[in-house]
């Protein structure tokens, strides 16, 4: 009896352990068939380089459809629609009176000409600046006081056609370091003969023994399509008092 007893034992022990080969050798791959592997693996490669490309293609589309800009001529804008009373009466609010042999609305892009910069101070003479600048870059352009309130203004001429998202954009710094870094929305504009004039809030000159010495700035005028119109870098002093007039 225990003959027979260990004789099925062993069977069962060795169909136990066949099935269990079986299983793993259905469910695992085995290095008798290295080329199934990495066949899979080079597969899930390319299927990731796939989504990759259709990640980029995606976004690059996406870019483009964003990237907004003047598609028409000043001229073209205002005929098309043109049997659309109140969308002309809507453009002809916005453009007004404009002269095309004056402004050059044939032309698709923006023109913007900055032609001044001014620093206004309370009971001291403007210092108006024409652009571009007489001086080079390194030279002083001017010397403020500390801890005075002041305003900067620009004025600037649009031809062609309408400039969109106009920004003005200012980093200064100090013995390298940067002090200030300003974005400011100036605003969308038609073409006109007139320069327009921009002035900026108040603010008021750093004071203090660490604030006084020599400042370099640079100054950017850029679009909402990422068009440059002027770039430009100059030198100015804070100092304890005014400079002597004489």
């Amino acid at each position: 009896m225990s003959a027979l007893v260990g004789a099925i034992s062993k069977d069962i022990t060795f169909n136990l352990v066949m099935e269990k080969k079986e299983k793993n050798k259905n469910t695992e791959p085995t290095r008798d068939d290295p080329e199934k592997t990495e066949g899979e693996g080079h597969e899930d490669d390319e299927d990731d380089e796939a989504e990759e490309e259709d990640t980029k293609q995606k976004k690059a589309l996406e870019k483009k459809e964003l990237e907004l800009g003047p598609q028409f001529s000043l001229k073209e804008q205002l005929e098309k629609d043109k049997d659309d009373e109140s969308l002309r009466r809507w453009k002809e609010q916005l453009l007004g009176a404009v002269d095309f042999s004056a402004v050059g609305g044939e032309s698709k892009e923006p023109e913007v000409k900055i032609q001044s910069l001014s620093i206004l101070c309370k009971d001291r003479p403007d210092l108006v600046f024409a652009i571009p600048l007489a001086v080079n870059p390194k030279d002083r352009l001017f010397t403020l006081k500390e801890g005075s309130p002041y305003h900067v203004k620009f004025t600037f001429v649009v031809s062609s056609n309408i400039v969109s998202g106009l920004k003005y954009i200012h980093t200064v710094w100090k013995a390298r370091l940067k002090v200030d870094n300003t974005k400011i929305m100036l605003g969308t504009f038609s073409p006109q003969l007139e320069p327009y004039t921009y002035e900026m809030e108040e603010e008021t000159t750093p004071s203090g023994m660490f604030a006084r010495g020599s400042y370099s700035a640079r100054s950017k005028f850029v679009d909402d399509d990422g068009k440059c119109y002027l770039d430009f870098s100059y030198t100015f002093d804070i100092q304890k008092n005014w400079p002597s007039t004489t």
